[in-house]
């Protein structure tokens, strides 16, 4: 039985929220609650599996999905996923288990090429769900990062626009290293870009330095 016919009757329907943006989106649950009746049906298995692997000091987690039919193996797809350094409200135990969980699902969907054209809301999302994995996790990274520190962004934005550097660097030293990272993307690749083309090269200007030094108590 070929994997085409399960790719081609596999409907999987968005079944989350995204608490931040408001858009709808899929989880590795829904995939596999879709996907695990046809699997029966065509008399095929999948197996998921993951592998840790440390890349310059980032620790990833490799999700590898295979369908077996027969005892014999039809397909396999690798995803990876980096775990986040800190994640508020999370041990590291959920962190590793959050990182597998979003792994597996993009090795699901390139298993059974799944895209957005299945889902009845798909029209309302299309500018939301993003089809490069990559660039979906730098969005939803930036999107949760910019809710939890919509303070500090208003007191950068005050900062810079009053010329006021001091206020600005405390209020952005206040800012986790992830979040930082997650939140310096340009506004030209990204809508919700926190800050504008002005505003970054304001921070990465002598006055910024001159205030991370007097922040630091360091000589200039």
């Amino acid at each position: 039985m070929s994997l085409v016919k399960v790719q081609s009757a596999l409907k999987a329907p968005k079944g989350q929220t995204n608490s931040f943006g408001g858009y709808q989106y899929r989880n590795c649950e829904d995939i596999l609650r879709a996907v695990k009746p046809l699997l029966a049906e065509y008399d095929y298995h999948l197996i998921l599996t993951d592998d840790i692997r440390e890349v310059g000091g980032r620790v990833y987690v490799e999700a590898i999905a295979t369908i077996w039919h027969d005892e014999k193996q039809i397909a396999q797809t690798h995803a990876f996923a980096r775990e986040a350094l800190i994640k508020k409200g999370m041990d590291e135990s959920q962190i590793t288990g959050a990182a597998s969980s979003y792994a597996r699902k993009y090795a699901l969907n390139g298993l059974f090429a799944i895209d957005n054209t299945d889902d009845a809301d798909a029209m309302d999302n299309r500018n939301h769900d993003i089809v490069d994995p990559i660039k979906h996790a730098v969005q939803e990274a930036l999107t949760a990062a910019i809710a939890r520190n919509e303070d500090s962004i208003d007191a950068v934005k005050t900062g810079i626009a009053t010329e006021d550097y001091d206020l600005a660097f405390e209020a952005w030293h206040e800012v986790t290293n992830d979040d930082k990272s997650a939140m310096w993307v340009a506004p030209s690749k990204f809508d919700n870009a926190p800050f504008t083309t002005a505003e970054r090269k304001a921070m990465q200007s002598t006055l910024w330095t001159e205030a991370r030094h007097r922040y630091m108590g360091e000589e200039s």
